[in-house]
């Protein structure tokens, strides 16, 4: 049972900001999460006027997530006034070739807080206030992954290079405590319970090299899988999107599946897809090997099966291969060729660890059927099996 006091929390962060700031004007970068808006809640109760809220469009939110995040956020309970900035093509730009997960985290990065910086100087701000949590902060010290939000904390100084005081009122906070306060606050549930949606949103989820038709399949698959994930217990679910491109297994790894997959007459067979997977193993941040995983009858269709025979055929595969940090199981595929997506439901309570859910095997069958049947350059859907570690909750 937790102890914490969300009053006191509360008190303790509205005082420190005004005591810090006085009369100045501050900024947030809001995006409709829970984070962002419990930061923006406490520095207007703060600042009152003096706290000035954009939304950044990116281009990689998802589908129409600028104006659902105004209108919630604008609108009562909340009565925050947020101002859209649209910066679409400038991150496209600064993205444009790059597939490597950490090159584009950075570059997305660098972009977001030069246009934080440019914003602040034009409203006449020196502060910069921001959603940062524990998890976020961990992660990035400990060579994980580049949570965008984090500078300080690794040696960028904001001011110098963005000319931004940074204010961090959650920097002490898990997710789910950061829930507790804003469920006090008394936000919407569609706020306080939100998924989860990363920094760079879609940029991290497709995998690799982004380009505008993938970007538009993401937002079109995320629709449908929070759509029909929704109902079901998750901390966190989505969807990601790869090229499809893929060679087949080594031998070693071929026999690890055929050891678990022992009915006769189906058809198996592994493939290690063109993309690397972000991953933690011994603790340190790995771009390891994406499995990919069929099972199949003599008709071609995907073969039921049980989680407990999933870990089991996970455990053999990453003992067989241990740079292996993603496992993907065949929901549904097309005989055309395209673009593969993954799945991916985990219940976590801090971030740094998370098991997977156990999704219907119901629901994952029409999910992934509706896929291929409304998205026709997605030729094959699977299942993300992996738990963090050795995977991390996003694949890049």
């Amino acid at each position: 049972m937790s102890n914490f006091d969300a009053a006191s929390f509360l008190e303790h962060e509205i005082k420190a900001i005004r005591e810090e700031l006085g009369r100045e004007k501050a900024l947030i970068a809001v995006s409709g999460g829970v984070d962002s808006t419990v930061s923006a809640i406490i520095a207007y109760k703060a600042l009152g006027e003096n706290l000035i809220c954009v939304f950044i469009d990116d281009n990689f939110m998802r589908y129409l997530e600028p104006e659902k995040v105004k209108q919630t956020l604008s609108s009562p309970p909340l009565n925050l006034p947020v101002k859209i900035l649209d910066c679409r093509r400038r991150f496209m730009s600064a993205i444009d070739g790059l597939s490597d997960a950490e090159e584009k985290r950075k570059a997305f990065r660098e972009t977001f807080y030069k246009v934080l910086g440019e914003t602040a100087k034009e409203e006449g701000c020196r502060y910069l206030i921001q959603g940062t949590i524990k998890a976020d902060i961990l992660e990035t010290q400990r060579g994980i992954k580049t949570q965008h939000n984090v500078l300080e904390q690794i040696g960028i100084d904001p001011f110098k290079s963005f000319g931004l005081k940074i204010i961090e009122p959650l920097k002490t906070l898990y997710k789910y405590k950061v829930r507790e306060v804003a469920r006090f606050l008394g936000v919407p549930e569609e706020v306080s319970e939100r998924q989860p949606f990363p920094g760079p949103g879609l940029l991290i989820r497709v995998v690799g090299l982004m380009t505008e038709e993938k970007l538009e399949e993401i937002k079109q698959v995320t629709r449908i899988v929070e759509e029909n994930f929704e109902d079901y217990r998750a901390d966190q679910y989505f969807a990601a999107i790869f090229s499809g491109e893929a060679d087949d297994a080594s031998e070693i790894i071929e026999r690890a599946v055929a050891d678990t997959f022992t009915i006769k007459g189906i058809s198996l067979r592994t493939r290690v897809l063109h993309e690397r997977g972000t991953g933690i193993i011994d603790g340190k941040r790995v771009y390891g090997a994406i499995l990919a995983v069929e099972a199949v009858d003599k008709d071609g269709t995907p073969l039921d099966f049980s989680y407990d025979k999933l870990e089991e055929m996970r455990i053999k595969i990453q003992k067989a291969s241990p740079k292996t940090t993603r496992i993907l199981y065949l929901l549904d595929k097309k005989k055309s060729i395209g673009y593969v997506v993954a799945l991916r439901a985990v219940k976590t309570r801090d971030f740094i660890t998370a098991n997977i859910v156990e999704m219907p095997l119901k629901v994952l069958k029409e999910t992934s059927q509706r896929i291929t049947k409304e998205r026709p350059k997605v030729a094959a859907v699977y299942l993300d099996v992996t738990p963090k570690p050795p995977a991390t909750i996003e694949f890049e």
